[in-house]
């Protein structure tokens, strides 16, 4: 049985298949023992049963979700981009900053390893 999330990318576009995949890939490399798993009907990684981050793809822009927390300890790195309370926005026709999403899934990893 195909794992979910591989589901949820063949479903775009080429393009956005390759950025939805790299984003996939750094997460997988920082925390190799996460579950994946489609909740709220995006891929999301779990940790001992606690999400860690989102990401999806939507019409203009790679959503990555990486609770409030996090967007609160990179303000400064965040502010070229499009934030709410726990969302970031990286817009399809800027570079992603791929070295940003490492930093966060990084926090996220120690953040959730406190709470275990």
């Amino acid at each position: 049985m195909p794992n979910p999330i591989d589901l949820y990318i063949a479903a775009f576009p080429e393009k956005t298949q390759l950025l939805l995949q790299k984003v996939r890939a750094i997460i997988k490399e920082i925390i190799p023992q996460a579950e994946e798993i489609i909740s709220y009907g995006i891929p999301t990684f779990n940790l001992n049963k606690t999400h860690v981050v989102h990401f999806a793809a939507f019409k203009n822009h790679l959503g990555f979700f990486p609770t409030p927390s996090a967007i609160s300890a990179f303000t400064k790195e965040l502010e070229n981009y499009k934030t709410s309370k726990g969302t970031i926005q990286f817009l399809y026709n800027q570079e992603i900053p791929y070295d940003l999403i490492k930093k966060i899934v990084a926090f996220r990893l120690k953040e959730v390893e406190k709470s275990i």
